[in-house]
């Protein structure tokens, strides 16, 4: 028996969870019309058959036909979803981990243009800002109408075999009602007292152990400090957990703090990366001293060192490490075979939120399987047949690539022309708030050490030096270099201007006037416009978009926000750069627009251009005749998960591949992606 708290049992009412670590609830909208289906089945069972003790799943499931699932919710609301529900119970409890579910009422956090096009209710006559929708502010018929749905859908995931369910009772309807900064009610559901603000959670409470009854389990996951003026305080919430605990309906408290109705407000309620570790965990073990219930907490617990002093130190019951387990989701299997260092890391890069908040789907940013159970492998199969694969570049896409490649049993020599390996996320992580990123690199380089991979620093590799090596698979991974062409102009590259990599390395440094036209909406254009306001300049960040940097997206747009909004940083939409000119000391910037013949001309002292990468393909040119199947990919081989056997010159000696961004600019997902799934099958 392990003495590490994080594997001891715990015990829930008559459910005994195998050990402390839980994924909590999460919606990574994988449902197919509305239901949990294979590959939402995949995902969990994937977790729970490398020992997580207890899956909360559905980042909210929708109890209420006026709830569209604008997050791609489960529908919780219709019959349909029973069988479902017992297929994902099944899946889970034949690894021995409990199952339950998160129902809600979206409330004004929604819209009305999905779904049935119903329009949103709210005990608030303001829209949330994050979502844009104004609500109707609820009649009491609805009231009813509502508490009837919870008490439904409860019986539902009853009846698909759940362990039990958890209420969302934070920036959802039940929330709205007891925060006095979103209720505008009077009457018994208003805001006058605390008691009236409660009345509707707990009138929900009392109809749903109605219908299930009392051995079934029941918790909530609810902010206790709404952590802003004039909304619920630190002591309030402390009254309110105890409030939950008397009321005899409660089986455990999910606590957070913050809230979530903004961007900001939601990235400090659920921090990204160069924020700080589990900054709510203390807050939770408040709560725990105040009353007597099983208290599970979440927000930003990365590693096992963090999950462990919050057992061991008593802070809480159950530690949620649900991030952490989309970028590795044999966390506890590691734990117990003493692989704890095996562990791929979460990075916090929150491209797993930021893309649900979007309309898309939960990936992980470095674990291209995630998401993928039923296509992509977390544990790679050893391959029938050894090969002698020579990867050019070490980059996230390379790295990946030889990683794969060495657990399969592939001899794999990579070639890399600079000291270290990493590529353009080496260049990321200069900057002191993206520098978790660094660890997609250090992971892949300990497990391509561990798998006697031979990486060759300082080499710039030739076709001599990739032939000498007499490969059966040849991986270009190179990269590329940054684009400093401008749209359509046809005159190549620009000769006044710098980009953004030369910001962001200290290459160059900014001058006092600047201009950062972002082309790409990603990271690199923000990280040089923080670097040069820190340094003074007067900076303005230009683009031709209707919106400012659309790929950084919500949450990890919140921090450049933060640091440039009180320095001399302007931005400006809808506007095209068309050409730099110098005029003495000064440079001339023609800018024009997409949506008129309009243009103008403006002064700067130093352009910047962000414009994505060209690949840095030469090699991959010269090899391509040399090769079996001149870098043709079957491409229905590839999405079907099948290996490539195009051969279209059969006195080739190799096959040649190219892969991430030494094809076109993308990201550090789909370099990965890229690897994996052709990797895989050589």
């Amino acid at each position: 028996m392990s003495k590490d708290p994080l594997l001891q049992p715990f015990q829930l009412k008559h459910l005994t969870l195998k050990n402390r670590i839980m994924t909590t609830s999460h919606e990574p909208a994988y449902p197919e019309d509305g239901m949990p289906k294979e590959r939402y089945i995949a995902y969990h069972a994937e977790r729970a058959k490398a020992g997580v003790a207890l899956a909360m799943t559905a980042g909210s499931a929708a109890v209420s036909k006026d709830s569209p699932p604008v997050f791609n919710n489960i529908l919780a609301y219709t019959d349909e979803v029973v069988p479902w529900t017992q297929r994902l119970t099944d899946s889970l409890h034949e690894y021995d981990c409990a199952a339950m579910i998160q129902l809600t009422h979206l409330g004004r956090r929604t819209t009305w243009d999905k779904g049935d096009w119903l329009p949103s209710v709210s005990s608030s006559k303001h829209r949330e800002p994050a979502h844009k929708a104004f609500p109707k502010l609820i009649e009491d018929w609805d009231i009813a109408r509502i508490i009837n749905d919870f008490a439904d859908a409860a019986e539902r995931m009853k009846a698909g075999g759940m362990d039990g369910i958890e209420l969302q009772v934070y920036g959802h309807l039940l929330d709205q009602f007891w925060s006095p900064l979103s209720n505008d009610l009077v009457g018994p559901y208003g805001a006058d007292t605390l008691e009236n603000r409660l009345r509707f959670p707990m009138d929900v409470l009392e109809a749903v152990r109605k219908r299930v009854g009392d051995e079934f389990i029941v918790g909530v996951r609810y902010t206790a400090d709404e952590a802003q003026k004039g909304g619920i305080t630190e002591a309030e919430g402390v009254d309110i957990s105890k409030r939950l605990a008397a009321c005899g309906m409660v089986d455990f408290l999910n606590v957070v703090k913050g809230r979530i109705h903004t961007d900001p407000a939601m990235t400090d309620l659920i921090p990204i990366q160069g924020m700080a570790n589990a900054p709510h965990l203390d807050f939770a073990g408040k709560v725990k001293q105040a009353t007597d219930l099983p208290v599970f907490h979440a927000a930003k617990i990365p590693d096992l060192a963090t999950a462990r002093h919050a057992i061991s130190s008593g802070l809480l019951d159950m530690v949620g490490m649900t991030r952490a387990h989309m970028a590795d989701p044999h966390i506890v299997r590691k734990l117990e075979a003493g692989q704890e260092h095996e562990i791929r890391p979460c990075v916090g890069a929150t491209y797993c939120l930021d893309r649900i908040y979007r309309g898309a789907e939960a990936l992980c940013i470095h674990n291209a399987a995630t998401g993928r159970e039923l296509t992509m492998p977390h544990d790679i199969p050893a391959a029938d047949t050894k090969k002698n694969i020579v990867i050019v570049g070490a980059g996230p896409a390379g790295l990946e690539a030889a990683r794969v490649a060495a657990e399969r049993g592939h001899k794999v020599t990579v070639f890399e022309a600079a000291p270290d390996a990493g590529g353009q996320v080496r260049l990321t992580a200069q900057s002191p708030r993206r520098r978790e990123m660094i660890s997609i690199i250090d992971w892949r380089l300990e497990q391509c050490a561990k798998h006697n991979v031979e990486i060759k620093y300082n080499h710039w590799a030739e076709v001599e030096d990739v032939t000498a090596l007499n490969p059966d698979v040849v991986i270009i991974a190179t990269g590329g270099l940054p684009n400093t062409e401008l749209f359509e102009t046809k005159r190549g590259e620009q000769a006044h201007v710098i980009t953004a990599w030369d910001l962001i390395g200290r290459d160059v440094k900014p001058a006092e006037h600047i201009l950062i036209y972002d082309e790409s909406g990603d990271h690199p254009a923000l990280q040089a416009a923080e670097i040069a306001a820190n340094a003074g300049a007067k900076v303005e960040v230009m683009t031709p978009d209707r919106s400012l940097s659309p790929d950084i997206m919500a949450m990890n747009l919140v921090p450049y926000m933060r640091a440039l909004q009180d320095k001399d940083v302007t931005f400006t939409v809808t506007r095209r750069l068309l050409d730099v000119a110098r005029d003495g000391s000064k440079l001339v910037a023609t800018i024009g627009t997409d949506y008129s013949d309009h243009s103008y001309q403006a002064e700067y002292d130093q352009v910047v251009v962000n414009y994505g990468t060209l690949p840095l393909d030469d090699l991959y040119f010269e090899l391509k005749p040399l090769s079996s199947n001149e870098g043709a990919v079957d491409q229905d081989a590839l999405v079907k998960g099948k290996p490539q056997t195009m051969r279209p010159n059969e006195s080739g000696g190799f096959q040649l591949f190219r892969i991430g961004d030494a094809v076109s600019a993308r990201n550090t997902h789909a370099a990965i992606y890229d690897a994996l799934r052709l990797v895989k099958e050589i």
